[in-house]
């Protein structure tokens, strides 16, 4: 994960086609421009995990216990020597 610091008035680039530029900070708040492509998905987290819930439960998966936790062959994320039960 890269860590960067940016005043108001500065700008992040991504590749060639994304730009995200600090408007304007008040409190713990930060209020940010995103100039990207309309292919280009920008959603806030909170909006992008329930997108995916619900493209999850239309595809006729279950949801996961633990958020945390992602089951393989070989046991869990958490776990990698864990075998299913």
């Amino acid at each position: 994960m890269l860590v960067l610091t940016r005043r108001p008035g500065e700008t992040l680039v991504i590749g060639a086609d994304v730009r995200i530029k600090v408007m304007s900070t008040s409190g713990g708040a930060v209020k940010l421009a995103i100039d990207a492509p309309r292919h280009v998905p920008v959603h806030r987290e909170e909006i992008f995990e329930r997108i995916a819930a619900a493209n999850l439960e239309a595809a006729g998966y279950a949801p996961a216990h633990d958020a945390g936790e992602v089951r393989t062959s070989g046991g869990t994320e958490a776990n990698p020597g864990e075998e299913w039960t």
